[in-house]
């Protein structure tokens, strides 16, 4: 994707415990600054947070997640992470995440969660009020 693409982005700054001997960011600590970012987002679209999904039973759980590396990060670099919902299904959604140092592309990948029934562990469908208000947020563009 064009970073352009992106309405949401969140920033993050490289800790010294997030590097490895190589002196990058190591790879699995990515995995964690999309989970970061995403919670981020999810707070911005202000649908209940997993506090209120736990409670209602109803729940989003993490189904793929998917990371592809173009360039390291390293100590005390400012990324800007951008998050975008890319498709919705009956039960599932797809987020696009992408990681930027300036403007250079360091990372890129997918997160895909499935809403659910926590006490069946059954897939239910989207409520067409997330649906909506995912709509909002990429403002209408040919995501979602």
């Amino acid at each position: 994707m064009a970073r352009e693409d992106f309405r949401f982005f969140h920033q993050l700054r490289v800790r010294w415990s997030e590097v490895d001997m190589q002196a990058i960011v190591f790879n699995g600590n990515y995995l964690n600054y999309f989970d970061v970012a995403f919670t981020e987002y999810w707070r911005a679209t202000a649908l209940p947070d997993v506090i209120a999904q736990g409670e209602a039973g109803l729940e989003m759980f993490a189904r793929k997640a998917s990371v592809e590396y173009h360039a390291p990060a390293r100590f005390d670099d400012v990324l800007e992470i951008g998050v975008r919902c890319a498709e919705i299904g009956r039960s599932s959604m797809r987020f696009i995440l992408e990681i930027y140092q300036s403007d250079q592309l360091l990372v890129s990948g997918e997160m895909m969660y499935v809403y659910a029934d926590s006490r069946v562990r059954k897939s239910v469908p989207v409520p067409d009020a997330w649906r909506q208000r995912l709509m909002a947020m990429e403002k209408e563009s040919s995501a979602c």
